[in-house]
């Protein structure tokens, strides 16, 4: 069935294609920890014996996500993703077995199973070694075993691989880039009496050479008066606004100009947009697993690439497993809920009876947002915030300029009449107008499109907001 028939917009898997998928989670029953667990997903043999997925239908697909309600426009994948009902159960099945024997789970079969899930990811963003991936619970976490360490809490480990460090030197890093980010770089590099440059990215944008332009004017400045750029932060995609940046071209850029060390924050990486640990080349890079690749929260990945000078990097809780590596460190931080990281094979096999992959659910992901984004312009008479190729499975999209959206808490109060009164979950950006501009836009809606939305989520949006305009409605009117 074609994508634009299907009340789901998928594209299920022709049954010929094969894929090998890893162990699932072991049966709620006694077993030694070198016994196979049994299979009890959806997958098929052929004559060879070959392990191949089901092909996902569309009743399939209602039933992964059943649990959502039905009564939501539910438009905002992109702030805590969604993760299907199997995956859930899967996950339900790791807890329980730890319950039932935890002491055989931690001796037995933790480490195994988690390094199976690195050797998956390793596959997926096509890393060279499975030393390079480490895993945690969110990028902000990833973020802050790069920039901290546990033997100097008051320094980072951007200036302790760095003998050359001088007073003045510099970390450069997005305006756009996420909020807690920014606030933990400024906070560390001032402390180690260095200086942040922010790279003030324009929007609504056209191209990309607008940003790889600002981003060499900001080296520029950083190495000005015989300084150095010790640190470039990039985002693989800005959350608000929602725009891919050209990290590939950055990263090359900061090999170009002496920069000590590039970490890419794609906390919308995976499962959103193309992610090749070769093609970019960025000595750290970390995304999410619950936002765009179905796991449940809270689970990511840290990819730090083999080189001597990242040796002594550690996780910021010291456990048992401190020195034996951060791949290994990250592995045991003490008694909690692993069940999120060990749950990623089989949301692997889960992708895999959709045709394509991941990969295919991200082509046409991005597909339907942009037509989804250029049907709502059309409506309201508005514009794009980036144009298709700058989008992910997300898209920023001009909410017309009537709304009298005039700050942050007027966007706020106005996603919350859409929830509330329209039964539509959709954040929204305010956009400060420029001095002279006349009817400005200053607000838009950041879509997602994943494969449980419907055309008629994106109708509602838009007949939503057509409603608001034609009752003579703007945020002056709601109460904070």
């Amino acid at each position: 069935m074609s994508s634009s028939h299907s009340p789901h917009l998928l594209s299920p898997l022709p049954p010929h294609t094969h894929a090998l998928l890893p162990v699932p989670p072991p049966p709620l029953r006694p077993q030694h920890h070198h016994q196979q667990p049994q299979r009890h997903s959806h997958i098929s043999t052929n004559g060879n014996k070959t392990p191949t997925p089901t092909p996902i239908t569309d009743s399939d697909l209602r039933s992964e996500f059943a649990h959502h309600d039905p009564s939501v426009a539910r438009l905002n994948n992109g702030s805590f993703g969604s993760c299907p009902a199997s995956i859930s159960a899967a996950q339900r099945q790791w807890q329980l077995r730890w319950l039932q024997q935890p002491d055989e789970f931690y001796y037995n079969q933790l480490k195994p199973s988690i390094l199976r899930t690195r050797n998956v990811i390793k596959d997926l963003i096509n890393a060279d070694d499975v030393e390079e991936i480490s895993m945690v619970d969110n990028a902000t976490t990833a973020a802050a075993i790069f920039k901290k360490t546990g033997e100097e809490a008051n320094y980072s480990n951007l200036w302790k691989y760095s003998n050359r460090f001088n007073k003045g030197d510099t970390a450069v890093m997005l305006h756009y880039a996420y909020g807690a980010i920014k606030k933990s770089i400024h906070a560390y590099v001032s402390r180690a009496g260095g200086r942040v440059i922010e790279v003030h990215m324009p929007f609504p944008i056209s191209s990309n050479e607008q940003i790889i332009s600002e981003f060499r004017r900001a080296l520029e400045n950083g190495k000005s008066n015989g300084h150095k750029v010790r640190l470039a932060v990039i985002d693989h995609i800005t959350s608000m606004p929602s725009v891919v940046i050209p990290v590939k071209e950055l990263v090359e850029i900061c090999r170009n100009e002496g920069v000590d060390h590039i970490f890419v924050d794609a906390a919308h990486g995976i499962g959103c947009t193309k992610v090749d640990m070769k093609e970019i080349g960025a000595d750290f890079y970390t995304s999410n697993l619950h936002k765009w690749f179905f796991c449940p929260p809270a689970v990511a990945f840290l990819y730090c690439r083999k080189s001597d000078k990242f040796s002594n990097l550690h996780h910021p809780v010291v456990s048992h497993e401190y020195g034996n590596g951060l791949a290994m460190e990250s592995t045991w931080i003490g008694t909690r809920d692993y069940s999120a990281q060990l749950v990623v094979p089989e949301v692997l096999e889960f992708v895999n009876r959709f045709e394509g992959g991941i990969e295919g659910i991200r082509e046409r992901n991005h597909q339907k947002v942009v037509e989804m984004g250029e049907m709502l312009v059309k409506a309201w008479g508005t514009n794009l915030g980036s144009p298709p190729e700058m989008c992910s499975s997300m898209a920023m999209v001009g909410l017309p300029s009537c709304l009298g959206i005039l700050s942050d808490s007027d966007g706020l109060k106005l996603r919350t009449h859409l929830r509330d009164s329209f039964g539509v979950e959709v954040p929204i950006y305010y956009l400060v107008p420029k001095d002279g501009e006349v009817d400005p836009i200053t607000g838009y809606a950041r879509i997602s499109h994943q494969v449980y939305n419907k055309v008629e989520d994106y109708y509602k949006f838009r007949d939503a907001v057509s409603k608001l305009v034609k009752d003579g409605f703007t945020c002056v009117l709601l109460s904070d």
